[in-house]
């Protein structure tokens, strides 16, 4: 069964949070599979479909775009839903993939960095939609050869998620240096939540240093009238 049709039509709501997205999923019985830096991935009752939440990603709709864009490579996952957040989170459904070994992953980069023939099309895609984000997103960061971001989908495909993100040590060194060009720049719409990454790769903040970053945001938001 299609997921959408499991978790209703529309699910979720744009006006919900990344936390209440994540507790109505548990509650559903969809258990914590996975976490990284910038979301967390909820794995369905059944075993099949992965929900992929963050409370704060300004790049989820170009890896979405790159999803859609390019799912007729069979080199991206296969992607059933994808939503807004409030607060700017974003929320990716998408099929179950598997870690690979690491010379394999290095070896599908490696393609890819020199648009080998076999994704020639998949080098299109994210070479157009991640030039769209370079000239849109704030902070944009650069494509990501991470192993990692090299997977297996269950009948046997090698695939590429997340091939770029916003740039998150320059974005939030600038939280600290200058709160209000980040504040002129992002919405505060867009990013209510960007405090409560998890971090789980790089490690989270001190609470002080959370704080201070909340408090810098909130008195530039107040100097802009926001």
């Amino acid at each position: 069964m299609d997921p959408r049709l499991r978790l209703g039509p529309g699910y979720p709501r744009p006006d919900l949070d990344h936390r209440q997205v994540e507790q109505e999923l548990l509650a559903a019985g969809w258990t914590r599979c996975g976490i990284g830096d910038w979301a967390i991935a909820l794995l369905s009752p059944d075993g099949t479909t992965v929900a992929r939440i963050s409370p704060f990603d300004p790049a989820g709709p170009y890896v979405a775009a790159v999803y859609r864009e390019a799912s007729h490579t069979r080199q991206v996952p296969q992607l059933f839903a994808h939503q807004r957040l409030t607060g700017g989170g974003d929320f990716q459904l998408m099929e179950r993939l598997e870690p690979v070994h690491e010379d394999e992953a290095a070896a599908f980069h490696d393609a890819i960095a020199a648009r080998a023939p076999e994704v020639a099309d998949l080098v299109d895609v994210v070479r157009r939609v991640h030039g769209k984000a370079q000239s849109e997103l704030p902070w944009c960061g650069p494509l990501d050869d991470n192993p990692d971001n090299v997977m297996r989908t269950a009948d046997g495909r090698l695939v590429i998620a997340d091939l770029f993100s916003a740039d998150g040590p320059k974005l939030y060194a600038t939280v600290v240096s200058d709160p209000d060009l980040v504040v002129a720049r992002i919405p505060e719409a867009e990013r209510r939540f960007m405090t409560e990454l998890p971090l789980a790769n790089t490690g989270s903040w001190e609470p002080a240093v959370r704080e201070s970053m909340r408090a810098g945001l909130a008195a530039a938001d107040a100097r802009s009238g926001g």
